[in-house]
């Protein structure tokens, strides 16, 4: 039996890497790509695993729905088969989640910037329907909006012009790349519009976040776990719900839902492109180098989604937003160089 020298070399490769894998593999051996995290990232992942098993001769690979936070706990766990060679993010690595990494063993990981996307707010097509701001979702989902006690029931104890119907948001859970990203972008600001939030900032920082990025647990606003889809679901099935999930959710459901304004702009792929829409934000996947001659197909996988993500590709049909060209040109160099992330880097 004839065995290629580049096959040859990942056996030889993943053996090593089992070998010191503090983790424990077991030493067990593995032949296809595994990528973990982000619901918004996956419906893409999926995509680029599809054109990749096509064209390649490689195994499918196994892409897993854990949510960006799940995700990265499951990467930075170690090196070897056990653990996983991507991990798919809706919002940049934090320094912490680095630090574990690199306490774990996982001492070279490429950023990768595959696109954008948009956090929308969507309801049921002849649902409930009104421009939202930053400080109207604040008010609306906050545990305890500018640190007084949370007692609006109907959108309506907001502001009189806003609809008589009761709040109820279906939105990601704390774990989600999607929840922190709607915290970034819009609950913080909208905190930030209340009188006296800039000094507390200054005076006592906890605090500040606390009243900032806390949601609301009586009913008013839901967790929905990973799955943006079984938002879709809810909002269809209550004319008077909100939803929030990625952009790309929306883009694939408009016969059932649509996107609610946020500061009288549309969640559009021209408005998130342009960063005209609040809720624009990068997306990321984060390869493990010491992997990337271990793990068959781990190097030709990632060229797939270089192939894939370009203006008029197969991820822009589902709904994802392409790099501006300068930051493409810089993701195209990661991807092939995969040069490791610094620290510094997530300062």
């Amino acid at each position: 039996m004839k065995l290629n020298i580049r096959t040859a070399a990942s056996a030889l490769a993943l053996v090593a890497l089992a070998a010191c894998n503090n983790a424990g593999s077991g030493g067990e051996a593995r032949d296809s790509v595994h990528a973990v995290g982000s619901s918004t990232v996956y419906p893409f992942a999926t995509r680029v695993a599809e054109a990749f098993t096509r064209n390649t001769d490689n195994a499918s690979p196994l892409i897993e729905s854990t949510g960006t936070g799940g995700g990265m706990g499951l990467f930075c766990a170690g090196v070897g088969a056990s653990t996983p060679d991507i991990v798919n993010a809706s919002r940049r690595m934090k320094p912490g989640e680095f630090e574990t990494c690199q306490a774990n063993g996982v001492e070279a990981i490429t950023e990768i910037q595959v696109g954008m996307d948009g956090i929308a707010f969507a309801s049921a097509n002849g649902g409930i329907d009104f421009d939202l701001t930053p400080e109207i979702v604040y008010r609306a989902v906050a545990a305890n909006p500018y640190g007084e006690e949370q007692t609006a029931e109907m959108w309506s104890d907001i502001d009189p012009s806003l609809p008589n119907k009761p709040i109820l948001v279906y939105g990601p859970p704390a774990t989600s790349g999607t929840r922190d990203a709607l915290v970034e972008l819009v609950l913080i600001p909208g905190c930030e519009a209340g009188a006296g939030m800039a000094e507390l900032e200054e005076q006592d920082e906890d605090r500040f976040e606390a009243i900032c990025t806390e949601v609301r647990t009586d009913g008013a606003y839901v967790e929905q776990g990973e799955q943006d889809n079984l938002i879709v679901q809810k909002i269809e099935g209550n004319a008077d719900a909100i939803g929030v999930f990625g952009f790309s959710y929306l883009e694939e459901n408009l016969d059932r839902i649509h996107g609610l304004t946020v500061n009288g702009v549309e969640p559009t792929y021209e408005n998130i492109s342009s960063f005209n829409y609040i809720g624009a934000r990068p997306l990321y996947i984060y390869v493990k180098n010491q992997h990337l001659d271990a793990i068959p197909g781990l190097r030709e996988f990632i060229a797939t989604w270089v192939e894939s993500w370009g203006a008029g590709g197969p991820l822009a049909e589902v709904g994802l937003v392409p790099n501006p060209e300068d930051v493409m040109a810089r993701q195209n160099t990661a991807a092939t160089e995969f040069t490791p992330l610094a620290a510094s880097d997530l300062q």
